[in-house]
């Protein structure tokens, strides 16, 4: 599993999703009509807009420093009540209870490096699932041209402003290990004042297996789940060539 969590200072300030997908997930939640897991929650991206609304969501997250931060956004937002967030491992939980909706957004399901790791996240979330209930997440679409151009070379990914003028620029170097289907990122963040002079830089690696859309679709069936929908983009966009993203509504078969 990845290591970039101790960077939960930065997360929400550089982590923003894909275009139009807390509005997606806000929308899933609300047809499934029951409760809703939310897998690798994170500092609650997703899971508070969705608490928001009044859904009745269970947030799950391996790392206790985003759980942390999730919990003290949730507390701002007056939704301590309202948002249960429980530190744990998408490959083997036990929560007690079924779900109407599970999400693994965000591509988090692509921090689970080998197949049985896959496979025994899918075997828990089946055995989570209310009858009639579904699995809702999203993967990038992996390119050959992308690898070309990403791979061991030093990438600016964006700047972003702090409220105190300051700014900080985030780079990833990419190393891919095509045989494991493995995408080795080392990600640093460097904090500079309004001068351009740098205060403070904090480098970590982690560590995504790409996955193929064929690919995914076989290893949900070996699960017991098949997909019924699938999308190239959050605005409901067909899914074919031209898509970056990946988003599958399933459910068991």
């Amino acid at each position: 599993m990845s290591n970039m969590y101790q960077w939960a200072d930065y997360y929400d300030l550089t982590q923003r999703g894909v275009a139009g997908d807390v509005e997606f997930y806000l929308e899933q939640a609300k047809l499934a009509q029951g409760p809703v897991l939310d897998l690798a929650c994170g500092t609650g991206r997703i899971a508070l807009p969705l608490a928001q609304a009044g859904v009745d969501v269970t947030g799950l997250d391996l790392s206790v420093e985003m759980l942390a931060k999730a919990k003290q956004k949730a507390s701002e937002l007056g939704l301590a009540d309202s948002l249960r967030l429980l530190q744990g491992d998408m490959r083997s939980f036990d929560l007690g209870q079924t779900f109407s909706l599970i999400m693994i957004p965000f591509r988090s399901f692509l921090h689970l490096l080998y197949i049985n790791e896959q496979m025994k996240a899918l075997s828990c979330i089946r055995r989570h699932l209310a009858p009639g209930g579904k699995l809702v997440m999203n993967v990038f679409v992996p390119k050959i041209q992308h690898f070309h151009e990403e791979s061991e070379k030093l990438s600016l990914r964006g700047t972003y402003r702090l409220d105190d003028g300051d700014e900080v620029a985030m780079w990833d170097y990419t190393r891919y290990d095509h045989f494991q289907q493995l995408s080795e990122v080392t990600r640093t963040y460097e904090r500079s004042d309004a001068s351009g002079l740098v205060k403070e830089r904090v480098t970590g690696r982690f560590t995504l297996r790409y996955i193929f859309p064929a690919e995914l679709h076989h290893l949900l069936r070996l699960n017991g789940l098949k997909v019924t929908q699938r999308f190239g983009n959050f605005a409901k966009g067909p899914f074919d060539a031209s898509s970056n993203e990946l988003i599958i509504v399933a459910e068991a078969l």
